[in-house]
């Protein structure tokens, strides 16, 4: 589907619970207040909003939270919806504290792709900024994923004075693994401080005088905006996703679900569609819902200048609205 920018909508990202077992300072510093589970969609519900997505021409899904494996029955969830007919592509984010559990069940039901949280290789700076979490967990996620064979990403947000010093360990990773590392510039989301974001030109200067050799690479690696490079004779690649410093909303592909049922057309906008109604009406009035909060995409963030928002800049965390 085209909104009214000429953009095709063709990726969603599903959130399926707002529940995390971990604390990241950057998303759910003090936790959350969780809702009943009585007000999240439950799995049929989302099944049927992709469903009818698919069929507007949505064909690429990413699983989200929270934290997703934190959901019970979240693996039968991914496999129904890679039945849906025009449904490409299914893939999932995750923080990688228990997806040893699941790699092989993944792996067999054709999962199209892992993303994997971590934004420090240091024991102790891992347990400060989760809250809670072990960092050998998510690096033996890492290791168990990149050798499932599925395609595997490892997303990083760098933040000054804090790991900012190991962006060369962490690139490092996409050549000992032959996967993609990818370095995010943080949003001012929810409990995002945009003043520790680490730019990411500054990033790519970091890398190019460690590695001469790295050079664009115009592969498509996925859904998003991340522009990518490589290193001749090596496996892997490098991403920057730049949010602040490479504005990408003129090519903007994505709408997000929430767990409880609010189709966001934009990440900085608090406005959205509640598709819930929806739900007990015919698949046709829901397919017109979906199709009206696509068109009411707006036609850029306002990270930026936020006073362009007014009252409806987003201020609910990250875990509440899909990360």
């Amino acid at each position: 589907m085209v909104d009214n920018y000429g953009r095709l909508i063709e990726y969603m990202r599903v959130s399926v619970t707002d529940r995390c077992d971990l604390r990241c300072r950057y998303c759910m510093p003090d936790g959350c207040e969780k809702v009943s589970m009585s007000q999240i969609l439950t799995f049929e519900e989302i099944v049927r909003i992709c469903r009818a997505a698919s069929e507007l021409g949505i064909n690429r899904i990413k699983i989200t939270g929270g934290e997703p494996f934190v959901r019970l029955g979240c693996i039968d969830l991914i496999k129904e919806i890679k039945a849906i007919d025009g449904i490409e592509e299914v893939t999932v984010t995750t923080n990688g504290q228990t997806l040893d559990r699941y790699i092989d069940e993944l792996r067999e039901i054709g999962i199209d792709g892992i993303n994997i949280s971590l934004d420090t290789l240091d024991p102790d700076r891992f347990e400060y900024i989760t809250g809670r979490g072990k960092l050998d967990k998510t690096l033996r996620s890492v290791e168990l994923a990149a050798g499932s064979g599925i395609k595997t990403k490892i997303n990083t947000l760098l933040q000054k004075d804090f790991n900012e010093d190991e962006v060369y360990d962490i690139a490092a990773l996409a050549f000992r693994y032959g996967i993609d590392v990818r370095f995010i510039e943080m949003m001012p989301v929810g409990a995002a401080d945009a003043g520790t974001v680490v730019s990411n030109p500054e990033v790519l200067q970091k890398l190019i005088e460690r590695w001469p050799d790295l050079e664009p690479d115009p592969s498509i690696h996925g859904n998003g905006p991340a522009v990518y490079y490589k290193r001749p004779g090596t496996k892997g690649c490098i991403g920057l996703i730049s949010a602040m410093h490479g504005k990408f909303c003129d090519y903007c592909n994505r709408v997000r679900l929430t767990s409880q049922g609010q189709l966001k057309p934009c990440l900085s906008f608090d406005t959205g569609t509640d598709l819930r109604p929806y739900l007990s009406r015919t698949d046709d009035e829901l397919k017109d819902a979906i199709r009206k909060a696509i068109l009411e995409k707006p036609e850029s963030h306002c990270f930026s200048n936020p006073d362009i928002a007014g009252d409806h800049a987003e201020h609910r965390l990250m875990s509440q609205i899909g990360g």
